[in-house]
């Protein structure tokens, strides 16, 4: 009994300091009863709700970002990539203009080669023509000349010529008259 009378005199002098702020034991349990009733009310109906809602939005975020590095890590591969590619396209831009060049040297060297040799051609058929005409005029002179010194001839000696006479005389001074 020794134990429970300061439990006794404990819950008196509560009673004493609820009487004396205005508590009422009965209201008291009753507000309390509500209070539980609207807050388990509100959990399931309103806090839980926002709280789902609000842990939701924050998922969607962490995804965001999450994405958002994803993103940034294949835009960085993608410029990495993109930069290799034009580095081997320039490259090979490079090459073609080096390959071109020389195959317009070459071709260049080669139409040289061929205009140079056509234009020995022409020469020597220009050589040729000249020739061929350098005999016909000698030839048409030496008939003139020896047809001159028939004539010459003719009146010299005051004498007829007949074909043999003139046809000697042509082709002596055909033979005496090589230029």
């Amino acid at each position: 009994m020794i134990s429970a009378l300061p439990i006794y005199l404990a819950a008196g002098k509560v009673d004493q300091i609820a009487e004396k702020f205005g508590l009422a034991w009965p209201k008291f349990l009753a507000q309390v009863i509500i209070f539980w009733i609207v807050f388990a009310i509100l959990k399931k109906y309103a806090f839980g709700p926002i709280l789902g809602m609000l842990e939701q939005r924050r998922q969607r975020i962490a995804d965001g970002e999450a994405k958002l590095e994803k993103i940034a890590r294949d835009l960085a591969e993608a410029e990495k990539n993109a930069k290799a590619v034009l580095d081997q396209a320039n490259s090979e831009a490079e090459r073609q203009i080096k390959e071109a060049g020389e195959s317009a040297r070459a071709l260049a060297e080669k139409r040289q080669q061929e205009a140079i040799h056509e234009a020995g051609q022409i020469l020597a058929k220009a050589r040729e023509a000249a020739q061929l005409e350098h005999e016909q005029l000698m030839s048409q002179l030496k008939r003139e000349f020896g047809r001159m010194v028939s004539d010459a001839t003719s009146r010299v000696t005051g004498k007829v010529l007949n074909a043999d006479d003139q046809s000697r005389i042509n082709q002596e001074t055909t033979a005496q008259v090589s230029l």
